[in-house]
């Protein structure tokens, strides 16, 4: 039976729904470096238009690895007024935004609860937490303007499950998860998607300072601590970078329009993190 002619194609336009949109404009915070970097380079490479902040002393640090067609401003995104500067400067330079990429974050202490400084703890929410809000203020009337947008928020497994010694970090990443889930409600009218994404062990140095770090802790040795992390994973593996980057493109593109308020694990399923 031949095709009824006024049917869609379903195979029309598949590939590019799954890619970014030419000239998409995409902030990504806490980029000069590890996830946030690959994920600027990666949304780089499918043709969007990319802006990062980061520390002043990381950018400089990281200067030559970063992309030269890649926007730069350094900023603390827990202070609001260099925040404004950020989105001066994004203005400026792509003319509007469609893509918040909330990636900025601190480890924050490690230790028992009363071992804690509380100026640490404060710093981390700070960062963490509040950083989030100051950048999702300022984007929303972007995205208003330009007719919808997308919010990603990076959380973190520690946002759906208890993490003892780390528990300002963990704190941090469980509000981000009440922030996302508010704000999706507050702008899904104005074609604005807001989700969070929850890595689990994500290779690379920052991971292993914190391994290491946890393993002084629990006063064992960096490969048993290693050991436990995996054990933790269902699928007993770590994951890459390029893993959250692809989750990224995946939400900023049409394949991911009707995705909201959704926190989302990339992470193989962490099972508890009582034993790591």
């Amino acid at each position: 039976m031949a095709m009824n002619q006024s049917s869609p194609d379903p195979s029309i336009n598949r590939s590019a729904r799954r890619g970014l949109r030419p000239g998409l404009r995409i902030l990504v915070t806490g980029a000069a470096g590890g996830i946030g970097l690959e994920i600027a380079s990666a949304c780089l490479a499918e043709g969007a238009r990319v802006h990062i902040c980061d520390l002043e002393d990381v950018l400089l640090n990281a200067a030559n690895t970063i992309p030269s067609d890649i926007g730069k401003t350094a900023a603390d995104v827990s202070h609001s007024g260099e925040v404004d500067r950020l989105f001066k400067d994004v203005v400026e330079q792509m003319g509007g935004l469609d893509v918040l990429v909330n990636n900025a974050a601190i480890t924050g202490p490690n230790g028992p609860v009363e071992s804690n400084d509380p100026s640490d703890w404060a710093r981390t929410v700070s960062v963490n937490l509040v950083g989030q809000f100051n950048c999702i203020h300022r984007a929303v009337p972007l995205m208003r303007e330009a007719g919808g947008g997308s919010i990603i928020n990076m959380s973190s497994i520690a946002g759906r499950l208890g993490f003892p010694y780390r528990s300002a970090y963990s704190a941090s990443k469980w509000g981000i998860i009440g922030l996302t889930q508010s704000v999706a409600m507050e702008v899904g009218e104005f074609n604005i998607r807001v989700n969070a994404i929850l890595p689990g062990i994500v290779e690379g140095p920052r991971q292993r300072r914190v391994q290491n770090a946890r393993a002084i802790t629990l006063g064992i040795s960096e490969e048993e601590m290693a050991v436990r992390y995996v054990a933790n994973v269902s699928l007993k593996r770590k994951i890459d970078a390029q893993e959250i980057a692809d989750m990224v493109i995946h939400l900023s593109s049409e394949a991911g329009k009707s995705i909201s308020g959704m926190s989302i694990g990339v992470c193989g399923n962490v099972e508890t993190m009582r034993r790591g």
